[in-house]
């Protein structure tokens, strides 16, 4: 409401919420794509973790220890890049054609990376799979928008959901497995059948979504590369970190410029005159860059008590469960009492959680630790569900794409930086547990300042949405 009198977009929004959803449509192919994207998600999701264990073999292979590092960071910064970039395509041109697109290129991605012959190829070649993740990454929750009513669609994104979290838990195991019993290569070409089944089940789909042509903007497309790239090159340089940031403002704000006066903008800013939207970006962005992050260092604090690698990956396997817990039925809940309750439960639970995490001590032990990711996976099951919801039905079909690939954006950078400034605390510390009591201080904090963000999510005048019928 501006002086009074109601802003037009939000009524409209509001509007929007209030009214009941019609049934969904009849599809050919629905379940056939569905299977299609849980393949290319689960593709993409391993490989996003699947050399934390193998690197040591490859470097020892191939060499290049100097660029130990960056065989993540090219495919994180590649990702990362593309995915709201991937939103806004798929708006334009159909989620199929550009779903299909993000196949091939991960697929291409990672034939190269079997065959590479040094550590700068791999570097290289994991960017061009970063770029085919970051196109795969959103279309689960994107093309199950178009299919499925709020409340089932939850379930569906539950699932989708508690898959990134077991990926998590088996991408490492995984690469152990093909390094002992094949080789390293086999990490990347197993992708390629299962990209290839992927498409094969796409085929038959025929989309509901009908795409709004308009000129792609390239120019905003590089200046929003530019400064993604600058900002999450902060968190891996040591140094000249000024500049960095120098030129990430810079691109940013030419990025802001040109969008303002392109006739089909790469991010439409009007998304952000919805304040409720707005919020829930920012919120997605602090409450990961408080203690998303905290799952990589966990397996670090029990091997630390002398558990194995592998019962230290399972008590992540806690923060999967309850995850699942409660996205599953989040969408009635949304249904019921609207996203605002539900986010600052979640935000709530989140805060919990880190203060938990600073009662970790020395006695702690496996069941202590599981305990607590359970916990921190009810959190996010909750956020992340529900701001997904939102981002898909507090904008209209033309703008959904990039409104769910924003709050996906938001997550990634938020991981990027919190997981970085935790390792900083952990890396800097001279004994282990002052790392990790400094590390997770860090998370509760910054969860805390994310509880206050939930705080200034307002709600609708009638939030609920009626669906019986």
């Amino acid at each position: 409401m501006k002086n009074g009198v109601n802003d037009p977009l939000e009524v409209a929004l509001d509007k929007k919420i209030e009214e009941p959803h019609s049934p969904e449509p009849r599809v050919k192919g629905k379940w056939p794509v569905m299977i299609s994207i849980v393949i290319a998600m689960l593709v993409a999701s391993l490989d996003s973790t699947i050399t934390n264990t193998t690197i040591p073999h490859i470097v020892s292979d191939l060499g290049g220890f100097s660029l130990y590092a960056w065989s993540f960071v090219s495919y994180m910064i590649a990702s990362t890049v593309m995915t709201p970039i991937a939103g806004r395509l798929s708006d334009i041109f159909g989620r199929k054609r550009v779903f299909a697109t993000g196949i091939l290129v991960f697929m291409l991605g990672s034939l190269l990376c079997g065959t590479s012959q040094t550590m700068l190829q791999l570097v290289l070649y994991r960017g061009v799979q970063g770029i085919g993740a970051g196109i795969l990454i959103p279309f689960p929750v994107i093309i199950a928008g178009d299919l499925f009513s709020v409340a089932k669609r939850a379930v569906i994104q539950a699932f989708f959901s508690g898959m990134w979290g077991l990926s998590a838990v088996l991408a490492p195991l995984l690469g152990s497995f093909f390094v002992e019993v094949a080789s390293w290569r086999w990490i990347f070409y197993i992708n390629i059948p299962l990209c290839i089944l992927s498409i094969l089940l796409l085929l038959p789909y025929r989309e509901v979504y009908v795409p709004r042509k308009g000129p792609i903007d390239y120019g905003g497309g590089a200046l929003f590369a530019g400064g993604v790239i600058s900002l999450l090159l902060l968190t891996v340089v040591e140094g000249n970190y000024f500049i960095y940031a120098l030129f990430s403002a810079l691109f940013f704000a030419a990025f802001y410029l040109v969008e303002r006066s392109h006739k089909s903008p790469l991010i439409p800013f009007s998304i952000f005159r919805n304040s409720r939207l707005s919020w829930m970006i920012v919120n997605s962005f602090l409450a990961t860059a408080a203690l998303f992050g905290s799952a990589n260092y966990i397996p670090f604090f029990l091997q630390e008590q002398g558990y194995s690698i592998f019962v230290s990956g399972l008590a992540l396997l806690g923060e999967a469960i309850g995850w699942l817990l409660v996205a599953v039925p989040a969408g009635r809940w949304v249904l019921r009492f609207g996203y605002r309750p539900l986010i600052i439960a979640g935000n709530s639970l989140l805060v919990l959680f880190g203060l938990l995490c600073l009662t970790l001590s020395e006695k702690s032990g496996f069941w202590d630790v599981f305990g607590i990711m359970f916990l921190e996976g009810m959190a996010f099951g909750l956020i992340v569900t529900v701001t997904t919801i939102a981002a898909q039905q507090l904008v209209d079909a033309q703008s959904k794409g990039i409104s769910t690939s924003l709050q996906f954006f938001a997550r990634n950078i938020g991981t990027a930086v919190g997981t970085t400034i935790m390792g900083a605390f952990l890396t800097k510390a001279t004994v282990f547990m002052e790392g990790i009591h400094q590390l997770f201080l860090y998370g509760f904090v910054v969860s805390i300042l994310a509880w206050g963000s939930s705080l200034l999510i307002r709600s609708s005048r009638k939030e609920s949405i009626d669906v019986e019928g």
